[in-house]
């Protein structure tokens, strides 16, 4: 069974950082990602990572500024969130593929990621 747990959301000023952490067990995809959804909008990839060590893709407006990692020995995938905006306020969902898939292109893979967090929240004030 795919468990995957989100920490580290909170409330933050513009400029400043988070890092967002998932624990995932029970898993055999190819991909772990973290996505976002803000109030009265669509959710959207952030950042996915190849398992394992793997290559790092981001969406546009992230990148510079946003980093997934993975600590392999621990299960633990990571995104360090600097110079953070406004509208990067949203909940955080950190999300395992459906077995093998590419996890680039321009929706890093988001259909085929099937196992969700419950969320983290970032809330970024003026």
């Amino acid at each position: 069974q795919v468990q995957l747990a989100e920490s580290g959301g909170g409330s933050v000023q513009a400029g400043g950082s988070l890092r967002l952490s998932c624990a995932a067990s029970g898993y055999t995809s190819s991909c772990l990602g973290w996505f976002r959804q803000a109030p009265g909008k669509e959710r959207e990839a952030v950042a996915t990572i190849i398992t394992n060590g793997g290559s790092a893709f981001y969406v546009d407006s992230v990148k510079g500024r946003f980093t997934i990692s993975q600590d392999v020995a621990t299960n633990t995938v990571y995104l360090q969130m600097n110079s953070l905006k406004p509208e990067d306020t949203a909940m955080y969902y950190c999300a395992a593929s459906r077995g093998r898939i590419y996890c680039g292109g321009r929706d890093l893979g988001m259909p085929e990621f099937g196992y969700w967090g419950q969320g983290t929240q970032v809330t970024v004030s003026s």
